[in-house]
Protein backbone atom coordinates (compact mmCIF):
# COMPACT_ATOMS: atom_id res chain seq x y z
CA UNK A 1 0.00 0.00 0.00
CA UNK A 2 1.22 3.59 -0.63
CA UNK A 3 2.14 5.94 1.58
CA UNK A 4 0.93 9.60 1.82
CA UNK A 5 3.43 12.08 1.40
CA UNK A 6 2.25 13.70 4.72
CA UNK A 7 -0.13 11.46 7.30
CA UNK A 8 -2.00 12.01 10.66
CA UNK A 9 0.18 14.46 13.07
CA UNK A 10 2.24 15.09 10.50
CA UNK A 11 -0.48 15.91 8.16
CA UNK A 12 -2.39 18.31 10.64
CA UNK A 13 1.34 19.90 11.77
CA UNK A 14 1.90 21.46 8.04
CA UNK A 15 -1.67 22.49 8.07
CA UNK A 16 -1.13 24.53 10.93
CA UNK A 17 1.68 25.78 10.42
CA UNK A 18 0.26 27.13 7.61
CA UNK A 19 -2.65 29.11 9.17
CA UNK A 20 -0.17 31.72 9.68
CA UNK A 21 0.62 32.49 6.21
CA UNK A 22 -0.98 34.54 3.93
CA UNK A 23 -2.82 33.36 0.81
CA UNK A 24 -4.63 30.08 -0.23
CA UNK A 25 -3.95 26.64 0.21
CA UNK A 26 -5.13 22.83 -0.97
CA UNK A 27 -3.82 19.59 0.36
CA UNK A 28 -4.95 16.11 -1.54
CA UNK A 29 -6.61 13.70 0.75
CA UNK A 30 -7.42 11.27 -1.52
CA UNK A 31 -9.70 10.59 -4.14
CA UNK A 32 -11.35 13.71 -4.78
CA UNK A 33 -10.85 15.22 -1.51
CA UNK A 34 -9.25 18.61 -0.78
CA UNK A 35 -8.59 20.46 1.61
CA UNK A 36 -8.69 24.57 1.35
CA UNK A 37 -7.34 26.59 3.88
CA UNK A 38 -7.44 30.68 3.93
CA UNK A 39 -7.12 32.77 6.28
CA UNK A 40 -7.52 30.75 9.13
CA UNK A 41 -10.47 29.00 7.75
CA UNK A 42 -11.38 25.67 6.01
CA UNK A 43 -13.62 23.74 3.52
CA UNK A 44 -12.88 20.16 3.01
CA UNK A 45 -14.57 19.01 -0.67
CA UNK A 46 -15.89 15.38 -1.18
CA UNK A 47 -13.85 13.57 2.00
CA UNK A 48 -13.77 10.09 1.87
CA UNK A 49 -11.88 9.10 5.11
CA UNK A 50 -12.67 5.60 6.20
CA UNK A 51 -13.27 1.93 4.81
CA UNK A 52 -16.78 1.96 4.31
CA UNK A 53 -16.69 1.05 0.48
CA UNK A 54 -14.20 -1.96 1.50
CA UNK A 55 -16.34 -3.61 4.03
CA UNK A 56 -19.39 -3.24 1.71
CA UNK A 57 -17.99 -4.67 -1.27
CA UNK A 58 -15.39 -6.94 0.44
CA UNK A 59 -17.14 -10.29 -0.71
CA UNK A 60 -18.74 -8.37 -4.67
CA UNK A 61 -17.42 -8.97 -7.67
CA UNK A 62 -16.58 -5.33 -7.50
CA UNK A 63 -13.92 -5.15 -4.31
CA UNK A 64 -12.75 -1.50 -3.05
CA UNK A 65 -9.48 -2.58 -2.17
CA UNK A 66 -7.50 0.78 -1.34
CA UNK A 67 -3.98 1.45 -2.97
CA UNK A 68 -3.33 4.38 -0.39
CA UNK A 69 -3.10 4.58 3.26
CA UNK A 70 -5.41 7.48 4.36
CA UNK A 71 -4.24 10.53 4.98
CA UNK A 72 -6.10 11.63 8.27
CA UNK A 73 -8.91 9.98 10.59
CA UNK A 74 -11.90 12.49 9.51
CA UNK A 75 -12.79 13.36 13.28
CA UNK A 76 -9.33 15.47 13.34
CA UNK A 77 -11.23 17.22 10.76
CA UNK A 78 -13.78 19.05 13.37
CA UNK A 79 -12.33 22.05 12.94
CA UNK A 80 -13.12 22.62 9.30
CA UNK A 81 -16.17 25.42 8.80
CA UNK A 82 -18.01 23.06 6.22
CA UNK A 83 -18.06 20.01 3.60
CA UNK A 84 -18.54 20.42 0.10
CA UNK A 85 -20.48 17.27 -1.58
CA UNK A 86 -20.76 17.14 -5.17
CA UNK A 87 -22.97 13.98 -5.30
CA UNK A 88 -24.60 11.14 -3.94
CA UNK A 89 -21.65 8.19 -4.69
CA UNK A 90 -20.10 6.80 -1.26
CA UNK A 91 -16.18 7.94 -2.18
CA UNK A 92 -18.01 11.62 -2.24
CA UNK A 93 -21.09 11.22 0.59
CA UNK A 94 -19.62 9.01 3.22
CA UNK A 95 -21.55 8.66 6.28
CA UNK A 96 -19.11 7.33 8.31
CA UNK A 97 -16.83 10.50 7.04
CA UNK A 98 -19.34 13.42 7.56
CA UNK A 99 -20.38 12.14 10.77
CA UNK A 100 -16.97 12.27 12.72
CA UNK A 101 -16.04 15.55 10.70
CA UNK A 102 -19.59 16.95 12.11
CA UNK A 103 -19.53 20.41 10.01
CA UNK A 104 -22.01 22.32 7.73
CA UNK A 105 -22.36 20.51 4.55
CA UNK A 106 -23.39 21.87 1.53
CA UNK A 107 -24.89 19.85 -1.42
CA UNK A 108 -26.46 19.25 -4.93
CA UNK A 109 -30.10 20.58 -4.12
CA UNK A 110 -31.31 16.93 -5.12
CA UNK A 111 -29.60 15.17 -3.21
CA UNK A 112 -30.44 17.18 0.41
CA UNK A 113 -32.82 14.39 2.00
CA UNK A 114 -29.53 11.34 1.85
CA UNK A 115 -27.27 14.43 2.60
CA UNK A 116 -29.33 14.91 5.78
CA UNK A 117 -29.68 11.11 6.80
CA UNK A 118 -25.65 10.56 6.07
CA UNK A 119 -24.24 13.58 7.85
CA UNK A 120 -26.71 13.88 10.65
CA UNK A 121 -26.70 17.59 9.71
CA UNK A 122 -29.61 19.94 7.86
CA UNK A 123 -27.33 20.38 4.65
CA UNK A 124 -27.70 23.70 2.37
CA UNK A 125 -28.64 22.63 -1.01
CA UNK A 126 -27.49 24.70 -4.06
CA UNK A 127 -28.94 23.51 -7.56
CA UNK A 128 -26.19 24.95 -10.86
CA UNK A 129 -25.90 28.72 -10.81
CA UNK A 130 -26.88 29.32 -6.38
CA UNK A 131 -24.03 30.59 -4.17
CA UNK A 132 -23.23 30.26 -0.29
CA UNK A 133 -21.39 31.85 1.84
CA UNK A 134 -19.17 30.07 3.97
CA UNK A 135 -16.42 31.96 6.55
CA UNK A 136 -14.38 33.70 4.27
CA UNK A 137 -15.33 31.57 1.23
CA UNK A 138 -17.55 32.01 -1.74
CA UNK A 139 -18.70 28.95 -2.82
CA UNK A 140 -21.17 28.87 -6.52
CA UNK A 141 -22.25 25.34 -8.04
CA UNK A 142 -21.85 25.25 -11.47
CA UNK A 143 -22.84 22.22 -13.97
CA UNK A 144 -21.67 18.56 -13.88
CA UNK A 145 -22.86 15.48 -15.71
CA UNK A 146 -22.55 12.40 -13.50
CA UNK A 147 -25.06 10.45 -11.69
CA UNK A 148 -28.18 11.81 -13.26
CA UNK A 149 -28.67 15.29 -12.80
CA UNK A 150 -28.25 14.58 -8.97
CA UNK A 151 -24.21 16.33 -9.32
CA UNK A 152 -22.76 20.02 -9.47
CA UNK A 153 -19.65 21.41 -9.77
CA UNK A 154 -18.10 24.33 -7.16
CA UNK A 155 -15.81 27.46 -7.84
CA UNK A 156 -14.98 28.07 -4.57
CA UNK A 157 -13.80 32.00 -3.44
CA UNK A 158 -11.16 32.48 -1.86
CA UNK A 159 -9.69 36.36 -1.18
CA UNK A 160 -8.28 36.91 -5.20
CA UNK A 161 -8.36 32.96 -5.83
CA UNK A 162 -10.71 31.01 -7.48
CA UNK A 163 -10.74 27.07 -7.52
CA UNK A 164 -12.87 25.15 -10.24
CA UNK A 165 -13.42 21.48 -8.52
CA UNK A 166 -15.69 19.68 -11.04
CA UNK A 167 -16.65 17.04 -9.04
CA UNK A 168 -17.16 13.75 -10.86
CA UNK A 169 -18.25 14.62 -14.56
CA UNK A 170 -18.01 13.49 -17.79
CA UNK A 171 -17.91 16.23 -20.53
CA UNK A 172 -19.24 19.56 -19.38
CA UNK A 173 -18.87 23.55 -20.07
CA UNK A 174 -18.99 24.13 -16.69
CA UNK A 175 -19.09 28.45 -17.64
CA UNK A 176 -16.24 29.19 -15.75
CA UNK A 177 -12.75 30.98 -16.97
CA UNK A 178 -9.75 32.07 -15.84
CA UNK A 179 -9.85 30.09 -12.38
CA UNK A 180 -6.87 30.02 -10.64
CA UNK A 181 -6.84 26.07 -10.16
CA UNK A 182 -8.93 23.11 -11.73
CA UNK A 183 -9.29 19.99 -10.02
CA UNK A 184 -10.42 17.27 -12.48
CA UNK A 185 -10.91 13.58 -12.46
CA UNK A 186 -9.11 11.18 -14.38
CA UNK A 187 -9.78 7.77 -13.99
CA UNK A 188 -11.86 7.33 -17.08
CA UNK A 189 -14.71 5.08 -15.97
CA UNK A 190 -18.09 4.71 -14.23
CA UNK A 191 -19.04 8.63 -15.54
CA UNK A 192 -15.92 10.40 -15.48
CA UNK A 193 -13.52 12.20 -18.31
CA UNK A 194 -10.79 10.19 -18.96
CA UNK A 195 -7.05 11.74 -18.28
CA UNK A 196 -6.85 13.54 -21.85
CA UNK A 197 -10.58 15.19 -21.50
CA UNK A 198 -9.33 15.82 -18.13
CA UNK A 199 -6.47 18.17 -19.50
CA UNK A 200 -8.68 19.51 -21.93
CA UNK A 201 -11.26 20.43 -19.23
CA UNK A 202 -8.90 22.27 -17.36
CA UNK A 203 -7.60 24.23 -19.93
CA UNK A 204 -11.12 25.23 -21.26
CA UNK A 205 -11.58 26.60 -17.82
CA UNK A 206 -8.96 28.95 -18.26
CA UNK A 207 -6.95 27.51 -15.60
CA UNK A 208 -3.58 28.59 -14.10
CA UNK A 209 -2.71 25.49 -12.65
CA UNK A 210 -4.45 21.86 -13.53
CA UNK A 211 -4.29 19.49 -11.03
CA UNK A 212 -5.72 15.57 -11.41
CA UNK A 213 -7.83 13.40 -8.86
CA UNK A 214 -9.96 10.40 -8.66
CA UNK A 215 -6.96 8.00 -9.30
CA UNK A 216 -4.91 6.08 -6.48
CA UNK A 217 -7.46 5.06 -4.37
CA UNK A 218 -9.00 1.74 -5.12
CA UNK A 219 -7.58 -1.06 -7.62
CA UNK A 220 -10.75 -1.41 -9.74
CA UNK A 221 -11.13 2.26 -10.36
CA UNK A 222 -7.53 3.61 -10.55
CA UNK A 223 -4.89 5.17 -13.52
CA UNK A 224 -1.97 7.02 -13.47
CA UNK A 225 -1.38 10.53 -14.40
CA UNK A 226 0.98 9.74 -17.59
CA UNK A 227 -1.57 10.99 -20.11
CA UNK A 228 -2.84 14.09 -18.45
CA UNK A 229 0.89 14.83 -18.28
CA UNK A 230 1.28 14.14 -22.03
CA UNK A 231 -1.88 16.20 -22.93
CA UNK A 232 -1.29 19.33 -20.74
CA UNK A 233 2.13 19.62 -21.73
CA UNK A 234 0.99 19.57 -25.65
CA UNK A 235 -2.04 22.28 -24.62
CA UNK A 236 0.56 24.65 -23.14
CA UNK A 237 -1.61 24.00 -20.00
CA UNK A 238 0.52 24.34 -16.40
CA UNK A 239 -0.54 21.23 -13.87
CA UNK A 240 1.11 19.55 -10.89
CA UNK A 241 0.51 15.92 -10.06
CA UNK A 242 0.00 16.01 -6.26
CA UNK A 243 0.82 12.86 -3.76
CA UNK A 244 -1.87 12.23 -0.69
CA UNK A 245 -1.10 14.81 2.06
CA UNK A 246 0.79 16.91 0.00
CA UNK A 247 0.11 20.65 0.31
CA UNK A 248 -0.27 23.15 -2.86
CA UNK A 249 -0.38 27.27 -2.51
CA UNK A 250 -2.47 28.82 -4.95
CA UNK A 251 -1.58 31.64 -6.99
Amino acid sequence: MKEPLLADDAFLADVQTARVEPGVRVWWLGQSSFLIQFEGHHLVVDPYLSDSLTREYAETDRPHVRITRRVIAPERLSFVDAVLVTHGHGDHLDEETLKAIGAPVLCPSRIVDVARERSGVEPIGLAEGEAAGIGNFQIEAVPAVHHGDHSVGYVITAGDRRIYHSGDTMWVDPGVDGVDLAIVPINGKLGNVDAVEAARLAHQAGAKLAVPCHFDMFEFNTTTPDEFVAECERLGQPYRVLQNGEQLSVG
